[in-house]
């Protein structure tokens, strides 16, 4: 089997490398269908997927039997204030992959988000619940999964939240290094959701390409929790002697709407290939264990 991954040097890319060049990843061993896969890797400075003729020539060069989309636009703040980068990175590049993957008849993982929702509810979102995005970012995501909904035929789209992982900036870094730095920082507690580690989140995209199960799909650590509350096993899992204050959202400007709960409900997993994510303090505690920080 021959994977193509784009966006390979992001956080989640080099999940999905290191896994498969390891034939396993931290919560299991792969599909036997992977194991010795062929890998090819591309990011923004080989492949710029908002040119369908890039994204077609590399396709037909590659000739992959499965396309997996790490790449976006995920500068929240960045997409309200650019929203043509915003469309053209996370609108138009999935179109271009969508029309290129069916022409070859390759498979299309594509990794979204919990900002499709409202972000307005009071418990976790499933698949079957309607989206309704609040910021240019969810609108600009939401309309590549429709896109890709439209113009191709072997798809999953796969939703995750509060992504980290050993590669790359992320929640979990920028933690550790205020709390190192400033010994006190605020956190705000009125933003709910499902903290995901990148190793995990992975693991499920590659189980999911040996299969035919396709469609939407929500991948997200088990449990829910506020930001505050993350940062503060942030800071416990690290052994940082530091203060974890809440605060509101009203305390930070912003110009994006963030939502107030996202959390997702991996239920199309628990139904067709089963949901094997960590609890959300388990993968950020072995994060913590096997990671030099």
């Amino acid at each position: 089997m021959k994977v193509l991954i784009i966006g390979v040097n992001g956080q989640l890319g080099s999940e999905l490398i290191t896994i498969l060049e390891e034939g396993k990843s931290e919560i299991g061993i792969l599909p036997y269908g992977l194991l010795g896969a062929e890998v090819a890797g591309y990011d923004l400075d080989t492949l710029d997927i908002t040119s369908e003729y890039a994204c077609r020539s590399v396709i037909a060069a590659e000739k992959p039997d499965v396309v997996i989309n790490c790449a976006a636009y995920t500068n929240v703040d960045g997409c309200e204030t650019d929203t043509d980068a915003a469309f053209t990175a996370n609108s138009i590049g999935p179109r271009n992959l969508a029309i290129c993957c069916k022409e070859g008849d390759v498979k299309l993982i594509h990794v979204s988000t919990d900002y499709v929702f409202s972000g307005d509810a009071n418990s976790p979102q499933s698949e079957f619940d309607l989206p309704a995005p609040q910021s240019a970012y969810g609108k600009t995501k939401l309309l590549g999964e429709k896109y890709i909904s439209d113009f191709c035929d072997k798809y999953f789209i796969v939703r995750t939240a509060w992504l980290y992982g050993y590669n790359g900036k992320n929640f979990v870094k920028t933690i550790v290094n205020a709390a190192r730095k400033n010994g006190e920082l605020k956190v705000v507690n009125d933003q709910m959701g499902n903290p995901t580690n990148a190793n995990d989140l992975a693991h499920h995209l590659l189980a999911l390409a040996v299969t035919d199960e396709y469609g939407i799909y929500h991948c997200t650590g088990k449990g829910v929790c506020s930001w505050y509350d993350f940062a503060a096993k942030i800071v416990e899992y690290a052994k940082i002697n530091a203060k974890v204050l809440p605060c509101t959202t009203a305390e930070f400007a912003s110009p994006t709407k963030r939502p107030a709960y996202s959390a997702l409900d991996n239920r199309m997993l628990r139904v067709t290939i089963g949901d094997n994510m960590r609890s959300w303090e388990e993968a950020l505690l072995y994060y913590f264990e096997n990671f030099e920080k």
